[in-house]
């Protein structure tokens, strides 16, 4: 079995998952650049799969492990066709991930690198949508032109699973957002630079390409690593900032302005209430006031 032909069938297994289709497609794709399309799945050993990972080597932990991941789903799933005798990802360990306790951007470096006119409309578009909407820019980038309700500032996604549900922005992103589509009515709401490959096993789906310039859409690799760059020109340690980290400072400073944990639920679709604790934890300032406010006998001796 071509390798090529193998990842095209394995990906076409979550046509009614796209968020997961595109972190799939993301990985696999170094797989075939590394190998090439006509690679036997058969000849897959730990060495090669080895080569693969080293481009993500010097990322985060969390990045190793979803790359790592999508190359052992695929392995896993070339064992059950019997195209692969073993699991050429067996050598290789998930990494430990350290969480930092607070990852939100204040609201006045972000201000600045919304309002910096260097980047692309494009970037600051996606990146002012992510922050208000407090949602996932891989959902973000799968809206299409349809799927915009600019009248109501919102936007309809398909979340993880397949489900779908409605983002809602702000007036800086209304704004902005017409002189982004220019009249566009079909396609996707981001476009990449370049027109999309009209032959060969890269070939994106039709609803990923806009009929009337051919571009095909932005992919999350790409808009990270523009965020990635952008972002050191703002951040004092140089190192920038991701792009999930606009969700996460949009549900921190909701959280600061007196949001209750059922309202950031709504806001940002958590299927529980507490999983948003890493947004409502505001640290020892907020318990100091709380507990100032809630202390009755505080309260009397003011009254005096």
């Amino acid at each position: 079995m071509p390798l090529g032909e193998a990842v095209a069938r394995f990906l076409d297994r979550f046509r009614e998952e796209p968020g997961t289709r595109v972190t799939y497609a993301e990985t696999l794709e170094w797989l075939l650049t590394s190998t090439g399309d006509g690679f036997a799945v058969a000849e897959l050993t730990p060495e090669v799969y080895e080569a693969v990972m080293e481009r993500w080597d010097e990322r985060a932990a969390s990045t190793w492990n979803k790359h790592l991941s999508a190359l052992r789903s695929f392995a896993a799933y070339a064992q059950r066709q019997d195209w692969l005798v073993s699991d050429p990802s067996r050598r290789l360990e998930r990494r430990k991930v350290t969480r930092s306790r607070d990852k939100a951007i204040p609201r006045a470096r972000l201000e600045r690198l919304f309002g910096d006119d260097r980047f692309a409309l494009r970037e600051r578009v996606l990146w002012r949508m992510t922050y208000e909407t407090c949602g996932r820019a891989e959902e973000l980038l799968l809206l299409d032109v349809p799927a915009l309700d600019l009248e109501f500032r919102r936007g309809r996604v398909v979340e993880k699973g397949g489900d779908s549900a409605y983002v809602h922005w702000e007036t800086p992103t209304a704004r902005l957002l017409p002189r982004l589509l220019a009249g566009r009515t079909t396609g996707p709401v981001f476009l990449a630079d370049r027109r999309a490959p009209a032959s060969g096993v890269r070939v994106p789906a039709a609803g990923d390409v806009d009929p009337s310039t051919g571009r095909g859409r932005l992919s999350y690799p790409r808009a990270e690593y523009l965020f990635k760059g952008a972002s050191k020109l703002h951040d004092p340690h140089g190192e920038g900032w991701t792009l999930h980290q606009l969700r996460h400072s949009g549900l921190k400073h909701l959280a600061e302005k007196g949001r209750s944990a059922p309202e950031l639920q709504a806001k940002s679709r958590h299927k529980h209430l507490a999983t948003l604790g890493l947004y409502v934890r505001l640290g020892e300032e907020t318990s100091a006031r709380v507990t100032a406010e809630n202390d009755e006998y505080n309260r009397r001796g003011r009254r005096r």
